[in-house]
């Protein structure tokens, strides 16, 4: 069912369904993570209904972004949030794997992507594509979205993206395949003594080796509420600021 939100009271909406891409913790965190820069040619791929988009065009209007999603039917949906907030989005209905002559090579500053997270076959299945598609590399692998980010970005540019722990080697090895040089890594913990959930990662096209790895993001503090950072990435204190207006 179509649903829409905004990002704060009288903020940006964005719209989604929930038999589709529900907006989850994962986006939030990659859209407050990644750090383009003022004026950046910025692509998702993968965008989905179009939210890591929004969030970076909430914290920095000037970019210019695209959005590459295979399905139509999320795709209408980015279409819909950037209309109704406005905004100047250019939207892909495209495969990232072939994208020669839809989105020139080298022409983006920064990428960001929410991959799917698991190997084909591994877990549950669930029935409908596009929720497949989103869970597991069934239409792209881990490979495909690296090697299209490589494709896409300038000498120097950099890509962000969000995945599992469990996965980390396999991410690692893939982006320094496709030139991709790690530089910022940040593991999400739910609470301090928690085991590592999510991983967030920054990686840059020709960089030189060299891996900072940031203190861990943790999302609840002892006593069960948000941290600062979250509060943050979900734009808390726009909230605040509206209720104390």
């Amino acid at each position: 069912m179509e649903q829409m939100d905004r990002l704060w009271p009288e903020g940006p909406v964005f719209y989604y369904d929930d038999t589709l891409f529900k907006p989850g913790t994962d986006a939030f965190l990659l859209g407050a993570f990644a750090r383009p820069r003022a004026g950046d040619r910025v692509c998702d791929l993968g965008a989905g209904t179009g939210l890591i988009g929004l969030l970076l065009l909430a914290r920095e209007p000037s970019l210019a972004l695209h959005n590459v999603e295979l399905q139509a039917a999320p795709l209408r949906l980015a279409e819909q949030t950037a209309a109704a907030n406005g905004l100047a989005v250019s939207q892909h209905l495209a495969d990232l794997r072939q994208l020669e002559g839809i989105l020139p090579a080298g022409g983006m500053d920064y990428v960001v992507s929410n991959p799917p997270y698991f190997p084909p076959g591994s877990g549950g299945t669930p029935p409908d594509a596009a929720r497949r598609a989103a869970r597991a590399e069934d239409s792209c692998s881990l490979a495909d979205i690296c090697a299209a980010a490589s494709r896409l970005l300038r000498w120097g540019g950099r890509f962000a993206l969000v995945h599992r722990p469990e996965r980390l080697c396999d991410l690692m090895v893939t982006l320094r395949q496709w030139g991709l040089e790690p530089k910022r890594l940040r593991l999400v913990q739910h609470t301090a003594s928690a085991a590592p959930s999510l991983v967030l990662v920054e990686s840059r096209r020709g960089g030189k080796p060299s891996l900072a790895v940031e203190p861990p993001l943790v999302l609840r503090d002892p006593e069960g509420r948000e941290t600062p950072e979250v509060r943050a990435a979900y734009f808390r204190d726009k909230e605040s600021e509206k209720g104390n207006g």
